[in-house]
C-alpha cells in the first residue's frame, strides 16, 4: 500500500526537518518546500494527500498558497502559524484550510491533528463504506458514499467537512444545535478549534445554497446556532 505523502511547507529548514522526522517515524512520506511557490510546484509534481502550510513566507504567502492550492482541488491544508489571533484563523478557514496550529507546537500534536483531518477525508472501508448515506430535498443532495453535493441539478464543489454539516444538520430538519455541539458531531472530540469554525462554514455553505428552494433553509437561530429548517410539506 502507497504511504500517505505530506507536503511541508515552511521557510524555517529546522521546523521542517523536525516535522519531517516526527511524520517519517509515524509511516508517512514528507516532501519539503520552502516557499509558496515551490510549495506549489510541488504540489502538481507529486500530488500529496495533506499540505502542512505556514503563512509567513517568502515569493507566495501561505494565504495565496493556501487559496491557490483549494482552487486545484480538496487536498486537505492545516495552516502553521505564529499569529493566534482569531483574524487569522478565521482567514485561514475562509481560503479553504481544514485545521490551523499555532507555534510553537508540539509535535505530537501536529501528528494528532494530520490524524483527525485525514480521517476525516477517508471514507470508511469495509461495511460502511457500502452504506448510503444519501439525503435529498428539493433541488438538493448530499451524498456522503461518495462526498458529493449537488444543488438544482449540478454537482457544487464542497469540501469534506462541510458535506459533514450539511448532512448532519438536514438529517436532523427542524431541530436547533449550538455550535459546540455541532464541533463534537461534526468534528468530533479530536478537534481543537474553537466555534467560529462553525460560523465560516454555513457562511460558505450558504453562498452554494442561498435561494435555491423556498422549501428548505439553512437558518440561524440567534444566541443558540443553527438549524436545517424544512417546510412541512417540503
Amino acid at each position: 500500500m502507497d504511504k500517505i505523502k505530506i507536503l511541508i511547507v515552511d521557510d524555517d529548514k529546522n521546523i521542517c526537518e523536525l516535522l519531517r522526522l516526527y511524520l517519517e517515524k509515524e509511516g508517512y512520506e514528507a516532501d519539503l518546500a520552502y516557499d509558496g511557490q515551490q510549495a506549489l510546484e510541488k504540489f502538481a509534481a507529486s500530488k500529496p494527500n495533506l499540505v502542512l502550510l505556514d503563512v509567513m513566507m517568502p515569493k507566495i504567502d501561505g494565504w495565496e498558497t493556501c487559496r491557490r492550492i483549494r482552487a486545484a482541488g480538496d487536498v486537505p491544508v492545516i495552516m502553521l502559524t505564529a499569529k493566534g489571533e482569531t483574524f487569522d484563523k478565521v482567514l485561514g478557514l475562509e481560503l479553504g484550510a481544514d485545521d490551523y496550529i499555532v507555534k510553537p507546537f508540539d509535535t505530537k500534536e501536529v501528528v494528532a491533528r494530520i490524524k483527525a483531518v485525514l480521517r476525516r477525508y477517508t471514507v470508511s472501508a469495509g461495511a460502511e463504506e457500502q452504506e448510503q448515506k444519501v439525503i435529498s430535498y428539493d433541488k438538493l443532495s448530499v451524498d456522503l458514499t461518495r462526498y458529493e453535493l449537488k444543488v438544482d441539478g449540478r454537482v457544487v464543489d464542497a469540501p469534506p467537512k462541510e458535506l459533514e454539516l450539511l448532512y448532519f444538520l438536514a438529517s436532523h430538519p427542524n431541530r436547533v444545535f449550538s455550535r459546540d455541539q455541532l464541533l463534537d458531531e461534526v468534528w468530533g472530540f479530536e478537534y481543537y478549534g474553537d466555534s467560529r469554525t462553525i460560523d465560516v462554514h454555513v457562511k460558505r455553505l450558504r453562498e452554494k445554497l442561498e435561494g435555491v428552494s423556498d422549501q428548505w433553509n439553512l437558518k440561524t437561530v440567534w444566541s443558540v446556532g443553527y438549524k436545517f429548517e424544512v417546510k412541512d410539506d417540503a
